[in-house]
């Protein structure tokens, strides 16, 4: 399992870039997509929409079930990857490359954990 130092995680699997501007992009982690397994369908919010910390914001469909995805930040939507509504599998790829959204205008963040402290995290749980 990857979990580059640079990003911030949650709980629930969903990794942050924070970007020197104040935006910051949100995915799905390494761990998620693994446990996941085939993603078939990306359910993305629309630009413009605000984010709650905490709140679901996205779905994900794989072979196995359908996954909310949780916003790590309240925030407002700035873009969206349009292109994984027709290859989701780019997310089992290159999870850390394959962001869902961008947002801006960041007022408020869930708990985050750094890379170690995710890693670790990630021995004691299972996605559910």
């Amino acid at each position: 399992m990857n979990f580059p130092e640079e990003l911030w995680y949650t709980k629930s699997h969903e990794w942050i870039r924070m970007q020197e501007d104040g935006s910051a992009q949100i995915g799905l982690t390494d761990y998620a997509q693994h446990e996941l397994g085939d993603l078939v369908f990306v359910n993305l919010p629309a630009v413009g929409d605000v984010l709650a910390a905490g709140e679901t914001f996205a779905d994900v469909e794989s072979v196995k079930a359908v996954s909310d995805v949780f916003s790590p930040v309240t925030a407002r939507v700035a873009a969206v990857h349009e292109e994984l509504a027709d290859t989701p599998a780019d997310i089992n790829n290159a999870p850390y490359e394959a962001w869902l959204v961008r947002v801006e205008n960041i007022t408020a963040h869930e708990e985050l954990l750094n890379a170690a402290d995710y890693e670790a995290y990630t021995k004691t749980c299972t996605v559910e």
